[in-house]
């Protein structure tokens, strides 16, 4: 099996067979984001080779595989035609497969539009993870994410629509001190109209190779404390009026709150304000992330 380039996997993806099926990210402009900011540039693989590397696994691992992700960055980006091409062959060579998951940022999603996305469902698409970041265009333009929030809604919703499952990951602390307020309200807000499967939370941390690292090092960005961050994640969970799976599956995050909403919000809320009553210097220190 062949793989280009760095090779992310959602923490939820641990236990999946990874085949490559694209090579890097085709936006690459995001702020905060290191990944692919040396490279390589995207790419889709040729359909033949996919095929190929999916053969060569079912020959090893057939029985093994219920779950499988498709890196790199934005796979949602290939064609619908090709990508559902891959989803059909995998599913006729590994007969327990039950998932099927890519990556893709919402303004690929809302290209293909709702009808595309049907047709990635009958192939057997499972689910798409999605970073939203933020709800607050303010954040979206400066971090340059090429997206606003009404078109993460749409794109959400036409997820939604055609069966697909949705994971949508919140970055906490993205709007800084400044907009923390803003930037919880208005994620909730976009969640609220789209009501995913699943809410995975995430806290900023400054990447190296990164313009938010250099606005954090000139004073032009300041980070929240860990009070700071606990406190917009508290914002943000009264704010939310949906039925989806909350997870804080990741180990930037302060505290790990994870529940069905909305029955376990009243939990949630206990266990971060428990976590306010502790010192800030209990918690890990703001740190440069390399990975």
């Amino acid at each position: 099996m062949q793989y280009e380039g760095p090779i992310y996997r959602p923490p939820s993806e641990a236990d999946s067979l990874l085949i490559q099926a694209t090579v890097g990210c085709p936006h690459n402009r995001c702020t905060f984001c290191m990944v692919y900011k040396n490279g390589p540039p995207f790419k889709i693989r040729p359909v033949a080779d996919i095929i190929a590397d999916l053969n060569q696994a079912s020959e090893s691992c057939s029985p093994l595989v219920t779950t499988l992700f498709f890196p790199a960055g934005n796979t949602i980006a290939m064609k619908t035609e090709q990508l559902s091409m891959i989803c059909r062959h995998a599913h006729s060579v590994f007969p327990h497969l039950q998932r099927i998951t890519v990556y893709g940022s919402s303004q690929y999603i809302h290209q293909k539009g709702e009808q595309e996305l049907r047709e990635l469902a009958q192939a057997g698409l499972s689910r798409i993870h999605v970073g939203l970041e933020s709800g607050d265009d303010v954040i979206l333009q400066r971090v340059c994410k090429g997206t606003t929030r009404q078109q993460q809604i749409e794109a959400g919703r036409y997820v939604m629509e055609a069966g697909i499952e949705l994971s949508m990951y919140v970055l906490l602390g993205i709007g800084g001190v400044e907009r923390s307020f803003e930037h919880a309200q208005a994620t909730a807000f976009a969640l609220n109209a789209i009501n995913p499967t699943y809410i995975r939370l995430r806290t900023f941390l400054p990447k190296i190779h990164t313009p938010m690292l250099e606005d954090v090092e000139a004073g032009v960005f300041q980070m929240l404390g860990p009070h700071g961050v606990l406190r917009e994640t508290r914002e943000f969970l009264t704010s939310l009026d949906v039925t989806s799976q909350l997870t804080s599956d990741h180990y930037t995050n302060y505290v790990n709150i994870f529940g069905q909403l909305p029955h376990d919000t009243p939990r949630m809320l206990k266990e971060l304000d428990l976590a306010l009553q502790r010192a800030e210097g209990s918690f890990r220190p703001v740190y440069i992330g390399t990975q």
